[in-house]
């Protein structure tokens, strides 16, 4: 056996916390295991395992050595499953569930930027807003646009959106601009939501205090293209994504509203079950999405 074998054994071992049930799982000889361990104790003169009757304890040179075994078996793993197949077709299926808006309106290119670069991988995306379980649905992938995620999930940061309060010129000069936070809430507020009470939790940007202007909408939308279109017909003041907003505030068609005032910062995180060990194909589409999101 050789010492990737035996690192990968040793992790076996500490995770079943017992000789015999790392024999069972790995489907070996108890004597086996046990000799592998006394050989890698040997070789790192070390005692990595205190196990006497009734004593099982991990030392600290073995819980250090776990912790780099687990890396160094990992990093092995992904160079077999990628090397092995460089010369071939990158190919397999993989499934991915992403927000209904973002995903149509912001992610499409992408998405057809990597069916265009890996044809030959059976892309599954699915257009949903709701929580999903990655493992019940088979997702080797989520993507959701939240200001705080469940620590339970692996999730990487991949991008920020920023909301902006804006109108169009014919609006402002209809029914004027607005100066403070009072005011803002007696006009046309467009509010992306279905909920009859719209809840806005602006901050300072210099004191960096939230001040929630709570309203009754003058209009709910669960899309933000739609609201865009509203705002930009002169229907109202809007709060939407830089995805939506597009070009829309450089090119004047749009005016920011109250800019000493912002909205929460909102995170783009890339989720996968920790259950789900990465594979050539999934790192593939975690580095696509993380440029079309930076």
């Amino acid at each position: 056996m050789g010492q990737m074998e035996d690192l990968r054994l040793f992790t076996v071992i500490v995770e079943n916390h017992s000789i015999s049930k790392a024999a069972d799982r790995l489907n070996i000889a108890k004597s086996a295991v046990s000799r592998r361990l006394h050989l890698l104790e040997d070789r790192y003169s070390a005692k990595l395992i205190d196990r006497a009757p009734g004593r099982w304890n991990v030392t600290e040179t073995g819980r250090e050595l776990y912790q780099r075994a687990l890396r160094a078996v990992h990093d092995f793993e992904e160079i077999e499953t990628d090397f092995s197949s460089t010369h071939a077709a990158i190919s397999g299926p993989l499934s991915v569930s992403l927000p209904r808006e973002f995903g149509i309106s912001f992610l499409k290119e992408a998405l057809m930027g990597f069916i265009g670069k890996y044809p030959e991988i059976q892309l599954t995306v699915d257009f949903d807003d709701q929580l999903v379980d990655l493992e019940r649905d088979n997702y080797d992938f989520a993507i959701r646009i939240t200001p705080q995620l469940n620590q339970a999930l692996v999730a990487e940061k991949i991008g920020i959106m920023r909301h902006h309060i804006c109108a169009s010129a014919a609006y402002l000069a209809k029914w004027g601009k607005p100066n403070n936070l009072q005011a803002l809430q007696e006009h046309q507020l467009l509010h992306f939501g279905a909920a009859k009470r719209g809840r806005w939790p602006l901050i300072s940007t210099a004191t960096r205090k939230t001040y929630p202007i709570e309203f009754t909408p003058a209009l709910n939308s669960n899309s933000g293209d739609f609201l865009l279109h509203v705002a930009l017909q002169g229907q109202g003041i809007a709060n939407l994504p830089d995805f939506i907003l597009k070009d829309n505030l450089q090119t004047g068609a749009l005016v920011p509203i109250l800019p000493a005032f912002s909205m929460p910062e909102f995170f783009i995180y890339l989720i996968r079950s920790d259950k789900r060990r990465m594979n050539r194909r999934m790192r593939l589409f975690a580095q696509e999405m993380t440029l079309a999101c930076l």
